[in-house]
């Protein structure tokens, strides 16, 4: 589905914003893709980010599905708007194995108040995508003070 931005600038806004994710930067997330509605960004598989079998582990898979689904919300507000996360459901399909994990979130349906997103986690095994897990989730607009 294609999607207009009631920012124009979208692009430089999210890329400001960016600044200010402390925890995102700290896990070593970042977007590689921002369109309107649409983001995709990516993780190295370190140590810290996985269970004790070695696999994603399921908070950090959640995280990247909730940045990349935020992020895709963040794309459609106006100036001075701002995205929260409502509700946040996670369907996990595989184990989450690779060298770098990757992320992608799309706005389903954007409303005056709520944005419907959907969000994947995928590595790349013998150069063949692994879906990890699947997302759904409800972001709410609200105006910052």
């Amino acid at each position: 589905m294609k999607f207009e931005s009631k920012n124009p600038d979208f692009v430089n806004t999210i890329q400001q914003k960016l600044s200010g994710q402390h925890f995102m930067h700290h896990i070593g997330f970042e977007l590689i893709t921002i369109e309107a509605g649409f983001v995709e960004g990516k993780a190295k598989m370190e140590k810290f980010l996985q269970q004790q079998n070695g696999f994603l582990h399921g908070g950090a898979t959640a995280t990247f599905c909730d940045l990349v689904a935020g992020f895709a919300a963040f794309t459609l507000v106006e100036p001075g708007a701002t995205v929260v996360t409502v509700e946040l459901k996670v369907s996990y399909m595989n184990p989450g194995i690779g060298d770098i994990i990757y992320a992608s979130g799309r706005v389903i349906k954007s409303g005056n108040m709520l944005s419907f997103c959907e969000a994947e986690v995928y590595s790349l095994v013998d150069n063949k995508p692994h879906l990890i897990a699947k997302c759904t989730t409800t972001m709410a607009k609200i105006t910052l003070p």
